[in-house]
């Protein structure tokens, strides 16, 4: 834990230099009704040999299941000096950069993280400072909005195959804002969306269209067709992407005849842990006529006026970060230590590692996925192609199979049945790198018990 050297000398003195006589003073301008006294249910103050007892024995009663499930936050190996690196004072406790004369090394490590995201997408740009791949999505959509001059409409085309999370937050962000999101379904069989689906929309004034890979359920989509035809309709394509499935799978800027125009997701994939949900950063990449829409931080490489390399922010008006109704976007706050994070984990694999690890992850899923074929009560919902997860039909509700699995010290996946229901006792099972020949073993084991 982190040490606190200010003595109470030391504390004194620093309020006789601002003429404050207390810490107490500091606040005065918070009205008595809204102070408390004391906190219910924390205790006194303890030594730090017996605080970290007590976080120790808190954090143990999470336990180290294996886990089986994804739906947006994978469980990946993260290599030990990521985050040795990345908590470093340097990094740890660096605040975003609001200037052009922000740290050069804050700057230097943004620059590197987009121009390897750029690479790995295909895309021309990249921006760094979004919260996740959700809220990231859903500036994609502004994005293509203020930059589709052909159209008037504001009307987004979504797959029902994506994320569910995902979906929700849109509609949270941009319905205010008059615009229009509409579903379109998947097949039944496939689970993915069939690109004859976007010519029932021929001569209709369509903004964009989402398209994920791979989708929710694990599928690979059919992404140049679906794309060609988004592009008939100018409309804006918008990819949604894992950007670990992007080091082995087509990268989005070459789908199709033109590419994708917007690429967003979640950066979790790369050196993040789960951390129970958060904090992640989201992933926002498009090309170049687009990158005056383009949120977040941006981040040139030039040179001073000794011909030195530097790096300055760049392309944004000072008004992105404090007039809102002047700003492309209110995304204002950095997620620069997660950025940190996923540029040392990437420079550190390299792109034959990430390779490595999205082939590794694919091959035992694919496993996974032949070994729970062979319990007879349990059915693989979709044909085709996969990355790391697939869903599965159970003859009994999905929620009851996974607490039982809970049990036996295994989160088994997550249940489909309330976001589909049209898919029954469904379940969504991921693997990853993580995941040995014994894990995969043992989860069917565990859940044939389970069944029977």
């Amino acid at each position: 834990m982190p040490f606190i050297p200010h003595t109470e000398q030391d504390v004194e003195q620093m309020l006789a230099e601002i003429g404050a006589d207390s810490i107490e003073a500091l606040f005065d301008e918070i009205p008595e009704a809204l102070r408390i006294s004391g906190l219910d249910h924390v205790p006194s103050g303890e030594s730090e040999m017996a605080i970290s007892r007590r976080m120790r024995e808190l954090a143990a009663r999470d336990g180290t299941p294996r886990c089986f499930a994804g739906g947006g936050a994978y469980e990946h190996h993260i290599p030990a000096a990521v985050w040795e690196i990345t908590t470093r004072g340097e990094f740890y406790s660096a605040y975003t950069p609001y200037q052009a004369e922000a740290s050069q090394g804050t700057l230097q490590v943004i620059y590197e993280y987009q121009t390897m995201m750029a690479n790995l997408t295909g895309m021309d740009v990249s921006n760094a400072s979004l919260y996740d791949g959700a809220s990231a999505m859903a500036e994609a959509v502004l994005m293509a909005v203020r930059g589709n001059r052909k159209s008037k409409s504001s009307r987004i085309l979504v797959p029902r195959s994506l994320n569910p999370a995902y979906r929700r937050v849109l509609d949270t962000l941009v319905s205010p804002q008059q615009i229009r999101i509409e579903e379109i379904d998947y097949a039944a069989d496939s689970g993915c969306v069939e690109p004859e689906t976007l010519t029932a929309y021929d001569g209709e004034d369509i903004t964009a269209v989402i398209i994920p890979q791979p989708n929710y359920f694990g599928r690979i989509e059919d992404v140049d067709a679906l794309t060609d035809a988004a592009h008939a309709l100018d409309a804006t394509v918008i990819a949604v992407i894992n950007p670990l499935a992007a080091a082995i799978l087509e990268p989005p800027g070459t789908w199709g005849e033109q590419g994708a125009d917007i690429v967003c997701g979640d950066g979790q994939p790369l050196g993040v842990p789960m951390s129970s949900g958060g904090p992640y950063f989201g992933i926002l990449c498009c090309r170049q006529a687009l990158v005056r829409q383009m949120p977040g931080r941006l981040v040139g490489r030039t040179v001073d006026v000794d011909g030195k390399p530097g790096f300055t922010l760049t392309l944004q008006a000072r008004e992105q970060h404090i007039r809102r109704a002047k700003a492309t976007s209110n995304i204002c706050t950095n997620q620069g230590l997660l950025v940190t994070a996923a540029t040392i984990y990437m420079s550190l694999l390299g792109p034959h590692g990430l390779e490595r690890v999205a082939g590794v992850s694919h091959s035992q899923t694919s496993k996974l996925r032949q070994k729970m074929a062979g319990i007879g009560s349990v059915e693989l919902i979709h044909d085709g192609p996969i990355f790391h997860e697939f869903a599965v039909k159970l003859p009994r509700p999905a929620g009851q199979i996974i607490d039982r699995m809970a049990e036996r010290n295994c989160v088994a996946g997550i249940d489909l049945s309330g976001d589909y229901p049209e898919l029954g006792n469904a379940m969504l099972v991921c693997a990853t790198e993580t995941k040995t020949d014994d894990d995969l073993d043992r989860y069917v084991s565990d859940l044939r018990d389970v069944l029977s």
